[in-house]
């Protein structure tokens, strides 16, 4: 039930964003999702849509989504377009398009927080932009591809904490259990 509602929520995330920023096409979904996703973990210890991030040279991928995308499932059809258009170089561009608004009741208010926040902040941003957006020192993809130089290998979503709340986090879990054990004992 909880991967199927992940994936409702997949689903009406890309819509929202396709209805509320322009230029939308896989890589500025890609780092939307990202960014999403790696947010709400540090909030909350859960990530929002259930994907998982590789660290691709342009940045992070959800790679089982960019293969889905080669051939959507079919609880796509009717709320979002994916299709390749011609531009003006001659070379074709994959863009995401929203088939009505998205439904926002399944996301909690700190979630729709981060939604709006993100396509505010992205709303005229083009893929180059969120590419560099996601290279920053610091963030977890930089830490996986240039730090550790594991190309193509899984984000940890841990690395969203920032190393002083992650060891604040491991204490209070130490504690928690501790106190578990004191009790049973």
């Amino acid at each position: 039930m909880i991967i199927e509602h992940q994936r409702e929520k997949l689903v009406e995330v890309v819509r929202y964003f396709a209805c509320q920023v322009k230029y939308l096409g896989k890589v500025k979904l890609f780092k939307l999702l990202y960014f999403l996703d790696f947010e709400h973990y540090r909030d909350t210890g859960r990530s929002v849509t259930g994907l998982d991030y590789a660290a691709w040279k342009m940045g992070p991928v959800p790679a089982r989504l960019f293969e889905e995308l080669k051939h959507p499932e079919p609880d796509w059809m009717g709320k979002v377009e994916f299709k390749e258009v011609s531009i003006k170089s001659g070379h074709s561009m994959f863009t995401v398009s929203a088939i009505g608004s998205s439904e926002l009741a399944h996301f909690s208010k700190r979630e729709l927080r981060i939604m709006r926040q993100l396509a505010e902040k992205y709303v005229d941003a083009q893929a180059e932009d969120m590419v560099e957006a996601t290279h920053l020192e610091n963030l977890p993809w930089h830490h996986v591809y240039v730090e550790q130089n594991k190309k193509q290998h899984q984000i940890p979503y841990e690395l969203a904490l920032r190393r002083q709340e992650a060891e604040l986090m491991l204490a209070s879990v130490k504690e928690r259990d501790a106190l578990v054990q004191a009790l049973k004992g």
